[in-house]
This record gives structure tokens, sequence and C-alpha cells, in this order.
């Protein structure tokens, strides 16, 4: 936990929240050069925070998380994903729905550059005609918006 208030503070709160290491009193730099050195440690990092001192690291870090509600404007604006409340609960739902987005989209490209390939492959072959390749792309575009649409029942 990187903050800017009193130690005293931060360590009840990270005693609550049951995070192990807490750095208290910090300046927006002080924080940066942590991202940095967590970056140089781990390769990745996600930094979540809601104030303008926590925009640089949100930028620097690999993936910045806004708290949207009561997140100040440069913190939204900095971040990669703002959370539409200030529920930490929320989190590993945004990561989820995230990591199932990125599958679905990847299934979605490789759907429809197999739909192209095949098409391509059968009108230099002679197979296919203008008509059959419209109709392949228009329902090769519908059957991608059905695939998208199951992130709706994501939980």
């Amino acid at each position: 936990m990187l903050t800017g208030d009193a130690a005293v503070v931060a360590a009840r709160v990270a005693d609550e929240v049951g995070v192990d290491e807490v750095r208290a009193e910090l300046l927006p730099d002080q924080k940066l050069a942590v991202i940095d050195e967590l970056i140089a440690r781990h390769g990745r990092v996600g930094m979540v925070g809601d104030g303008v001192n926590d925009a640089p690291a949100l930028a620097r870090a690999t993936v910045g998380i806004a708290m949207g509600a009561a997140g100040s404007d440069a913190a939204i604006e900095t971040a990669d994903i703002t959370l539409m409340s200030d529920d930490l609960a929320k989190l590993p739902f945004a990561i989820g729905l995230s990591r199932a987005t990125r599958r679905v989209i990847i299934q979605n490209i490789a759907f429809a550059l197999v739909v192209k390939a095949v098409f391509l492959i059968a009108t230099l072959l002679g197979v296919a005609t203008l008509w059959m390749a419209v109709f392949a792309d228009t329902g090769a575009a519908l059957i991608v918006i059905a695939n998208g649409m199951r992130l709706l029942r994501y939980r």
C-alpha cells in the first residue's frame, strides 16, 4: 500500500484490509519511484488510486485503476481503467471481465480471419461468388456480435 497518509493511519487501514507491505507519508514522486522499483522487480504492476497524488504512479504502472466515485479527475484521466464505485471488492470482477473480454476479442478476430481466408481461397478457385462472400461477411459480423454479447452475462 502506497499512501501519503500518516504511518499510524496507514498501518491501521492495512491491518483491516490485510495488506502486508505499507509505505506511508509518500509524495507523488516517491510513489513513482516505488512503482519503478516494483516494475523492475516483478515486471508488471497494477496501481489503484483515487487522488491527484496518485496520477503519476497510475500512469507509470502497467495497469492503472482509478476509483471513480470519489476519484479526482487527474486520476480518472490518467488511469487505464476506472471503477465506477469506491468498492475495492469490485476489483476482482473488473480483472475477470477484462480477461474474458480479451478471450472473446481473440476468438472474434480468429473467426473473422478464418472466414476471410476461406472465401479468399474459394474465390481464387472460382467456387465463391461475390454474393456468397457478402452473405458470409454479414453472417460473420453477426456471429462476432453475438459472441461479444455473451459478456453481458458475465458475473
